[in-house]
């Protein structure tokens, strides 16, 4: 997708990307509704406790926090290649988001579950909390971290900081979210049978390997240190 640099008369551009990113979210949602009607019908739906219910509730909450990134620097971000990556992102996840929610709706599941990436146990995939050691299961905040995502600190921080460290900032905190995005993908297409899911965990795989890729090289040229 492309940035639209040009923004209507009065309105901040981030805005009207927070407009887009909603409209391709309810757009996707009855995509996601409907695509899944008429199989539903033919093929037994996934269940509550299925990896395919589980990642799109997790990846779900991870997208969530992947668009308030996006958003929070689109608005402010100092050079030009770090903005048209935030809007990519903000509305490619934002579809995907809509379009998970919409699963869940037509499989008469709901939209929360059990604990983070609780489907995932037992797999080469699975996280420190769920891979089946002896050690006491982990808080909802070492799951989240597990994921990659970041911690109320710092998105704080990022909220705060502008010209080229809150684009430095951005790409080091997106760069962890893509990686922790990566496993449950992999997960749920070991684990899952559902085609459009499974086609949907291999595009967010590609998608965002080669935006690590991306945004590695941002860095580099950008000047980021840790």
């Amino acid at each position: 997708m492309t940035d639209p640099t040009a923004s209507r008369r009065g309105l901040p551009r981030w805005v009207l990307i927070a407009l887009v990113a909603l409209g391709i979210g309810a757009l996707a949602f009855a995509i996601g509704r409907f695509s899944m009607f008429g199989a539903a019908s033919a093929v037994a739906a996934p269940g509550t406790t299925s990896a395919e219910a589980g990642f799109a509730r997790d990846m779900q909450v991870h997208h969530a926090q992947a668009i308030e990134m996006a958003m929070e620097i689109y608005r402010k971000a100092e050079d030009d290649e770090v903005r048209a990556l935030s809007y990519d992102i903000a509305t490619g996840q934002s579809g995907q988001r809509g379009e998970m929610y919409g699963w869940l709706v037509s499989w008469g599941l709901p939209q929360s579950g059990g604990p983070l990436m609780g489907w995932m146990a037992g797999t080469d995939h699975a996280h420190g909390g769920h891979g089946g050691g002896d050690g006491e299961a982990l808080t909802n905040a070492e799951l989240e971290a597990e994921m990659g995502m970041a911690t109320p600190a710092e998105l704080d921080a990022l909220r705060a900081a502008t010209g080229a460290q809150a684009d430095c900032d951005f790409l080091a905190l997106m760069i962890r979210h893509h990686q922790g995005a990566i496993p449950m993908s992999e997960a749920v297409i070991d684990l899952g049978s559902e085609p459009r899911v499974l086609a949907v965990a291999q595009s967010i795989i590609e998608t965002q390997e080669a935006e690590i890729d991306r945004m590695t090289s941002m860095q580099q040229r950008l000047g980021c240190t840790d």
